[in-house]
């Protein structure tokens, strides 16, 4: 009897944890399902400039308090639209993002408006040892000889003629996810359209090389540039001055001193003697 009786509170107690249990869970799940949302996320590691298709779209789980501003639950919306930026895998796409819409893909895509690119040749020393890569900032340098009668060797110069150029690809590649070097032979630049004709003009009259900048520096470069003289911490001769013209004025002789006349009579005759 007392055994029985053990076994039914034992029963009971069992029940109604599980009953505990099960309400339990289901409150949460009620709560977490309230506090979920799903976006739209990076498939795969995405670079700028490409057109996004659904095999590189996936939907995630997100808390709803905390969804980026400007992204998709819609992953329809984002069918043929093209990235500015690129995306690692996993990573929420917005509209900040995204280039706008009607845009085609490739990199006129990712020209800020009001922008021009420009395509440069460059070797393994011009193109800073391949450091120079898509998103870096770089001053261009050009070496030429200055047009002007002074010394000759005061002609060669080296001068700063644009600063902190934004690169936009090196070769075909616009990744910028990529630390590594690589040394190619061609660089494109975004320009303004007043920074593309001296670009062109500059490459054009002399040799071009590139000074890779640090990218949170915007302090100018205020140079008067280099020449063969400042190189060589050498003074400049001084300017052929021209001579004073002396004027010669011929001296007047000096006006003759009045004469003292005496009159002389010797005998009969009369003279006059001057002195």
């Amino acid at each position: 009897m007392k055994n029985t009786r053990a076994i039914l509170i034992m029963v009971v107690a069992i029940a109604a944890g599980l009953a505990a249990v099960f309400f339990a869970s289901r409150w949460l799940m009620e709560r977490s399902n309230i506090g979920v949302g799903k976006i739209a996320v990076a498939a795969v590691d995405i670079n700028l400039g490409q057109r996004l298709t659904p095999e590189i779209v996936k939907m995630v789980d997100w808390p709803a308090g905390s969804m980026p501003p400007g992204s998709f639950i819609d992953p329809k919306k984002l069918d043929g639209r093209v990235l500015k930026v690129s995306v690692m895998r996993g990573e929420p796409l917005m509209e900040a993002k995204l280039a706008p819409i009607g845009t085609k893909g490739g990199l006129s895509a990712v020209i800020t408006e009001g922008k021009r690119a420009i395509t440069v040749r460059v070797n393994d020393v011009i193109g800073v040892a391949g450091f120079a890569l898509p998103g870096n900032y770089v001053d261009i340098i050009v070496s030429t000889q200055k047009e002007s009668a002074g010394n000759e060797q005061n002609k060669n110069i080296s001068k700063i003629v644009l600063e902190r150029i934004l690169v936009l690809a090196v070769a075909q590649e616009v990744s910028r996810d990529d630390t590594k070097p690589r040394v190619v032979n061609a660089v494109t630049l975004e320009v303004s359209p007043e920074q593309a004709e001296k670009l062109d003009l500059a490459r054009s009259v002399g040799t071009l090389s590139l000074a890779l900048r640090n990218q949170i520096d915007p302090k100018p470069g205020t140079t008067e540039g280099a020449t063969k003289i400042s190189l060589l911490s050498e003074k400049l001769p001084p300017p052929d001055e021209p001579k004073p013209v002396v004027k010669k004025i011929k001296a007047r002789a000096p006006a003759p001193a009045p004469l003292t006349c005496v009159g002389v009579i010797t005998g009969s005759r009369g003279s006059q003697e001057c002195y």
